[in-house]
C-alpha cells in the first residue's frame, strides 16, 4: 500500500498535485527532524521502534540503575516501562522515523 498525499500552491489553488510520501513516512510513524531532540514518558508500557535513521536515546536513571545511553538503528526497538522517560534525537543530519506503540499482551497458554 502506497501513501499519497495532496499539496496546493498560492499560484494555482484550483490544481492539486499529488505528491509521494517516503515509504517509511505511514500511518504510525513519526518524523524527527536532524536537530531536534523529543522526550517522551510512557504512560503505559511502549515500544519504540525506529523505521529509518538512527537515533540516540537517554534514559532517565531509576532507583534500580542509572542513565543510560543506547543508539538505535532501523529495525531495532527499545521497550518502555510505564512511567519511565526517554530523550532522542536523530544520531546524524538526516533525521529519523520512528513510531511509539503500547506493548501488546501477551497470550497464555493454558
Amino acid at each position: 500500500m502506497s501513501a499519497v498525499a495532496t499539496t496546493t500552491t498560492l499560484s494555482s489553488v484550483a490544481s492539486t498535485r499529488p505528491v509521494a510520501v517516503p515509504s517509511a513516512v505511514r500511518r504510525g510513524a513519526w518524523q524527527l527532524e536532524a536537530g531536534h531532540a523529543m522526550s517522551l514518558k510512557a504512560s503505559s508500557a511502549s515500544v519504540l521502534r525506529i523505521r529509518q535513521g538512527r537515533v540516540w536515546v537517554t534514559r532517565d536513571a531509576t532507583a534500580n540503575w542509572g542513565s543510560e545511553d543506547l543508539v538505535l538503528a532501523p529495525g531495532e526497538s527499545l521497550t518502555v516501562a510505564a512511567g519511565e522517560r526517554i530523550v532522542m534525537e536523530p544520531w546524524d543530519s538526516h533525521g529519523a522515523t520512528y513510531s511509539w506503540d503500547a506493548v501488546q499482551p501477551t497470550a497464555r497458554a493454558g
